[in-house]
């Protein structure tokens, strides 16, 4: 012998959509507003971006990336598809919720060093946390070279060796 439901029962299956996308929170359901359901996921190549971009902002700061990382970024920018120099010099470590950041520069001559330092760790830090929302747990410079005045570097174009 089978149950027939009750009436009471047959009016609870069927609700509106308003009702039912109500329900979880008559209930108590996640409670947690939608812009904070689920998750975010940000690429070490993002975070790049954002601190060569924060770093190269800095007027004291002539270049990312040592010798070798100019010479092959020089390289890969004459190769069809292969980047910009944005990245060049920086590298990161990130994880779910903190950031590491090193960053190679070329500081122009007669700036201070620990100065530009300083002020380029500020505004890297400040520039990751607030477009990531990511904790910035140290930024690590290395001043590979000092830009003299008199220093001229050939154009992208233009051949060293004639």
């Amino acid at each position: 012998m089978t149950e027939t439901p009750s009436r009471t029962e047959t009016t609870t299956e069927v609700r509106s959509r308003d009702e039912r996308e109500a329900e979880p929170r008559k209930r108590g359901g996640t409670g947690t507003p939608p812009r904070e359901r689920g998750s975010t996921t940000v690429a070490d190549g993002v975070v790049a971006k954002i601190a060569g971009m924060a770093a190269r902002e800095i007027p004291e700061i002539h270049h990312l990336g040592g010798g070798m990382a100019r010479a092959f970024g020089a390289v890969r920018e004459r190769v069809p598809g292969g980047g910009s120099d944005v990245t060049r010099g920086v590298s990161v470590e990130v994880g779910e919720r903190q950031a590491a950041v090193d960053l190679q520069v070329v500081v122009e001559y007669g700036a201070s060093i620990t100065d530009t330092a300083g002020d380029v760790r500020a505004h890297v830090i400040e520039a990751v946390e607030q477009m990531t929302g990511l904790e910035v747990v140290e930024v690590n410079i290395a001043v590979n070279d000092v830009h003299l005045p008199d220093e001229e570097e050939p154009e992208q174009g233009e051949r060293r060796v004639a």
